[in-house]
C-alpha cells in the first residue's frame, strides 16, 4: 500500500496560491497580456491542486464491499480534470492575445514584473521537482499530473518573460500578445496528452502486443507437460 500522498498536494496548494499572488503583482505592475496568461495559469493550477488533493484523499481509503478494489481509478479522473483545465486556459490565453494583437498597448515597470514572475516561477520549478519524485517514486498519475502542470507553468513563464523583455527592448509591442499564443499552443499539447493518458487509464485499455507476447513467453516456460503452470 502506498503512503498518503495528500501531504504534497497541500505543497501545491500553497504554492499554487503564492504564485497566483505574485503573478497578478506582475501583471498589475506592466499591463502586459503574457504576465496577465500567466496569472490566469496560476489560477488553474489552484484549482487543479485543490481537485488532485480531494482526489488522493479518496484514492488513499481502503477498499469496502462496494468498491473491493479500492478508489484508486479517482486518480485517472483528477488527472483529467487536470487536462481539461489546462485546455481552458490555452483557450483564455489564445482569447487575450489575439485581442491585444488587434489592440496593442506598451509595457509598464517591464523589469520589476520580469523580477515578481521570475521569483513565482522559481518557486513552481521548486515544487514541481518535489512532485514530481514523489510522482515516480508512488506510482501517483494524480501527483505527476500535478508537477508536469506546474512544470508547464514554468515554461510558460519563462516565455511570457522572453516577450515582456523583448517588447520593452524592442518596442514592438505586438510581439507580446505573438509570444502568448504560442505558449497556449504548447499547453494544448500538453494538457492534450495528459487527458488522453488519462482516459486511457480510466478505459482499463490493455497492454501493448510486444509486451502480452513477452509475458506469454515467460509463462510457457513454466508450464508443465500436463497443461498447467507452476510459478
Amino acid at each position: 500500500m502506498r503512503p498518503p500522498l495528500a501531504r504534497f498536494a497541500w505543497l501545491s496548494v500553497g504554492a499554487a496560491g503564492a504564485t497566483i499572488l505574485l503573478k497578478l503583482l506582475a501583471w498589475w505592475l506592466t499591463d502586459s497580456v503574457g504576465l496577465l496568461s500567466d496569472a490566469l495559469e496560476s489560477l488553474v493550477n489552484l484549482a487543479a491542486a485543490l481537485v488532485t488533493l480531494s482526489m488522493l484523499i479518496l484514492a488513499a481509503r481502503p477498499p469496502t464491499e462496494e468498491h473491493a478494489y479500492g478508489y484508486s481509478k479517482a486518480e485517472y479522473l483528477a488527472s483529467a480534470f487536470e487536462g481539461l483545465l489546462i485546455l481552458i486556459a490555452a483557450a483564455a490565453i489564445a482569447y487575450a492575445a489575439v485581442k491585444r494583437f488587434i489592440e496593442p498597448r506598451p509595457i509598464d515597470r517591464a523589469g520589476l514584473g520580469v523580477a515578481v514572475s521570475m521569483l513565482a516561477s522559481f518557486i513552481n520549478f521548486a515544487v514541481a521537482r518535489i512532485l514530481l519524485r514523489q510522482a515516480m517514486l508512488h506510482r501517483s498519475i494524480a501527483l505527476e499530473a500535478d508537477a508536469r502542470h506546474l512544470m508547464t507553468d514554468v515554461w510558460t513563464s519563462v516565455g511570457v518573460v522572453a516577450a515582456v523583455g523583448a517588447v520593452a527592448f524592442t518596442g514592438w509591442w505586438r510581439l507580446d500578445p505573438v509570444i502568448a499564443l504560442a505558449v497556449a499552443a504548447n499547453i494544448v499539447w500538453t494538457g492534450g496528452s495528459l487527458l488522453y493518458r488519462s482516459l486511457r487509464g480510466l478505459m482499463d485499455e490493455a497492454i501493448p502486443g510486444p509486451q502480452r507476447e513477452a509475458i506469454a513467453s515467460l509463462l510457457e516456460g513454466y508450464r508443465d507437460p500436463g497443461g498447467s503452470h507452476h510459478a
